[in-house]
């Protein structure tokens, strides 16, 4: 089982009992790892596999986790995330504790946000409300007492253009109105679960006695709601592993916070420390450069190409006049790329913030590159995959002799699929990519898969929203892009004002935009484009290349450099 790890790999899967920390940096083989850990210890008969938790933060990398583990022997592990993992024990406690069914939880506060400023007579607009929202998150994971709270409110103030007091009140009656209606937010899951763990010790014995184990992956991304629940599911004990890597937190807006990762030493001073820094994703160049943009950070790991020999092309940068000119530019190098045989399914162009990615489909679009914004639309919430699915499932009902294939193509074509792409790009061309991404599954199913396996297999895939990949580019924010890889990347829009974001301030926010660039870098296998304008559309000034750009090449102009070339050439440390 442990033959095809690494050395350090290996250290880490037979560390069976915590407490262990493992410092993994991009494409280090993490999740490999860790999964073999559990499955060793299941094998070996150190885990009973149920009463092993293995915590992330999403459902998409909860589903990899549960795969993984499955593949491995290991299937019966619990792999869910902290909400998941949270609101089951709170919907099974709940009845004893409380008595009657758990409370609802509130999926979207947008609704109820409006009703409560309705209430107490407040004119609030959407993109206030949800900034209200993220602000009621962020107090309720981040455990902010009311001194503390308030002090906070008095130096940053209060969302849109609401007084501190106002914005009390708003928050008081949507608490207020979430009560009347027995509805839990998101967050309430977290607080009411460790509260029940905290005050009934028949409740917090029964989790102890259930899970004897724990390992979470990013553990970076830990925030101080999780924290206090991780703790009060292994009460005294410190059977722990902890995953993460200091150099990709990026959501400290959210609560995450590194100092979880980077403190374990210091609170547990028996443990395993482990780094992995043997990078299997990236060609050296890539690595190189993403080394240099994190040189001297606290908690940086320094990656180590696992083929530094390899011959590669090195990161290239380009300057162009505008963002159009900018979108247009990309996309015909994308364009020429395909036409050299890349798929486009292996490129992918990383942005900031979503709006860029209008200009670019269209640059896309103007060259016949099929492209999909990531987070734009869910791909199991599309009408035509949920009617494909909905038609195999009943198609797989009734038992056939055929190949699988067979079997499932026919249901497509009575959906109008084909073999054959339709001409161009458009909404034709975006349905049949839809469901051609349902046919391709077949080519991944273990052989021997009957139909009905297939159709119920892809049940759980639509239920953990383990999308299969499409023909297609991809379009990405950066934050989006975590945990993603491609053969090539494009980086584009990296002008100060947008990398770092205009609104960073202070060293900590604009370490965090180094960071998100640094989870750009390291997506990319083999190809990394960086490019940035001059001009934005409809803006009169010329813009600064990004200080991050400038730090990675020693021509870029600015504070620190002098006149270069325009046009693309290669990144020179």
């Amino acid at each position: 089982m442990l033959d095809g790890l690494d050395a350090e790999q290996r250290v880490v899967a037979e560390a069976l009992h915590g407490p262990v920390c493992v410092l993994a940096g991009a494409g280090t083989g993490k999740t490999r790892a860790i999964t073999h850990r559990i499955a060793y210890g299941v094998a070996s008969g150190a885990y009973d596999p149920a009463r092993v938790m293995a915590l992330t933060f999403t459902s998409r990398a909860a589903a990899e986790l549960r795969a993984r583990l499955g593949a491995l022997g290991a299937g019966a592990v619990r792999a869910r995330t902290f909400h998941a993992a949270a609101l089951a024990q709170l919907n099974h406690f709940w009845p004893i504790v409380v008595g009657g069914p758990a409370p609802r939880v509130l999926d979207y506060k947008g609704r109820l946000l409006g009703q409560a400023a309705e209430r107490v007579k407040l004119k609030v607009d959407v993109a206030t409300l949800r900034d209200v929202a993220a602000e009621i998150e962020w107090r309720k994971v981040s455990v902010q007492g009311p001194e503390s709270y308030t002090a906070r409110l008095a130096s940053r103030g209060a969302p849109g253009r609401l007084t501190a007091e106002q914005f009390l009140e708003l928050v008081e009656s949507y608490e207020q109105v979430k009560d009347e209606r027995r509805m839990l937010d998101f967050e309430d899951v977290l607080l009411a679960t460790a509260g029940m763990i905290e005050s009934e010790a028949s409740v917090a014995m029964q989790v102890r006695e259930s899970y004897r184990h724990f390992i979470v992956d990013e553990y970076q991304d830990v925030s101080p709601a999780q924290q206090q629940l991780l703790e009060l599911w292994l009460g005294d004990r410190s059977e722990l592993c902890v995953v993460g890597d200091a150099s990709q937190t990026i959501y400290s807006f959210a609560g995450a916070s590194s100092s979880y990762l980077l403190g374990f030493e210091r609170r547990y001073a028996e443990a395993t420390v482990v780094r992995l820094e043997r990078n299997y994703r990236s060609t050296g160049q890539i690595v190189d450069t993403a080394n240099r943009l994190m040189r001297g950070r606290e908690g940086a790991l320094r990656l180590v190409s696992a083929a530094p020999g390899e011959r590669a092309p090195e990161p290239g940068v380009t300057e162009y006049a505008s963002d159009l000119a900018e979108a247009r530019g990309v996309a015909t190098r994308i364009r020429d790329r395909i036409d050299a045989g890349v798929a486009p399914e292996g490129i992918a162009v990383l942005m900031r913030v979503n709006s860029q990615s209008a200009i670019l489909e269209r640059a896309l679009d103007e060259v016949g590159v099929g492209s999909r914004v990531r987070g734009a639309a869910r791909f199991f919430d599309q009408p035509e995959v949920r009617e494909a699915v909905q038609h195999l499932r009943a198609a797989a009902l009734t038992v056939t002799g055929e190949p699988l294939f067979k079997s499932v193509s026919d249901v497509l074509r009575r959906l109008d699929w084909s073999a054959q792409a339709p001409e161009g790009p458009g909404a034709v061309r975006t349905r049949w990519e839809s469901l051609n991404a349902i046919a391709r599954l077949v080519d991944d199913a273990p052989e021997g898969t009957t139909f009905r396996q297939f159709a119920d297999d892809l049940r759980a895939r639509a239920e953990a929203q383990h999308e299969p990949a499409l023909a297609v580019v991809t379009l990405a924010t950066l934050h989006s892009a975590k945990g993603l890889e491609w053969d090539e990347v494009y980086l584009v829009g990296l002008t100060e004002g947008m990398l770092p974001i205009s609104y960073a301030k202070g060293f900590d926010a604009i370490d965090e935009e180094r960071r998100l660039l640094y989870v750009g870098l390291t997506r990319a296998r083999r190809r990394l484009e960086l490019s940035w304008a001059r001009l934005g559309d409809g803006q009169r000034g010329e813009r600064e290349p990004s200080r991050f750009l400038q730090e990675l090449d020693n021509r870029t102009p600015g504070a620190a450099g002098g006149p270069q070339p325009a046009g693309r050439r290669r990144l020179r440390a």
